[in-house]
């Protein structure tokens, strides 16, 4: 039996991917990837025909996909966009695999929102401004804590970072405010940090909605509150 192992490939630009990620890529046996969320650069390294899209596959046929390979003793990939601990959903996929025998190995990645900080040429902390980063995503089909709603969140006036949840910005800055964020407040929306085709829009809690509708971004994307992005003199 081999490890399967989850691997981070990085946000977008091909890059910025690991070297052991790279490695690990060029030698799997078995890629299993996420879809169009993988720059086409990075799976031109896998070996021809060991490709396949997890998109297409129902969740028990990855389950079982991942188990038969890596029981044969093949060297196999589970590859994620981003980093696959921040919301990778890899948990279900290990807990799987260990409880047929197989060990997991995680391989980090930079994350979406790691490259939003840079997109910005800001940092996330700021002394004086801030010296925490809360990342969360919106409410929707997933439900979160009740002390994790957005408005409790906000009373830290800390750095606030969104998954997941561009499609529900006016929700997010309408309970941001509630919490205590005042409308002034800057806000950046980084669509697809680190592609070709990255877009920045800033603006604050009054007026974001707006220009993101304008560009009508709805999803793909990492929304960013603090006063890092544009502090108070």
């Amino acid at each position: 039996m081999s490890d399967v192992f989850f691997v981070g490939c990085g946000p977008g630009d091909p890059e910025l991917i690991t070297i052991k990620a790279k490695k690990l890529i060029q030698k799997a046996d078995v890629v299993v990837y996420s879809g169009s969320l993988i720059p086409e650069p990075i799976l031109k390294l896998c070996k021809k025909g060991k490709l396949y899209d997890a998109a297409k596959l129902v969740r028990e046929e990855i389950f079982d996909l991942l188990y038969k390979n890596a029981k044969n003793n093949k060297l196999v990939v589970r590859l994620h966009d981003g980093d696959p601990s921040i919301y990778g959903a890899i948990k279900e996929q290990i807990d799987n695999l260990e409880k047929n025998g197989i060990k997991s190995v995680v391989v980090p990645g930079i994350t979406a929102f790691l490259a939003s900080a840079a997109a910005l040429g800001t940092q996330l902390t700021l002394p004086g401004v801030t010296q925490t980063i809360i990342v969360t995503r919106a409410e929707s089909r997933t439900k979160v804590p009740k002390r994790e709603q957005i408005s409790e969140l906000a009373k830290h006036q800390a750095t606030l970072i969104f998954y997941l949840s561009v499609h529900l910005l006016s929700k997010l800055v309408k309970e941001a405010i509630q919490g205590g964020y005042k409308k002034t407040t800057p806000v950046a929306v980084i669509y697809r940090a680190s592609w070709d085709d990255q877009k920045i829009i800033k603006g604050t809690l009054s007026d974001i909605v707006k220009k993101v509708q304008d560009q009508k971004i709805t999803r793909t994307a990492i929304v960013i509150i603090s006063n890092v992005i544009a502090p108070e003199s």
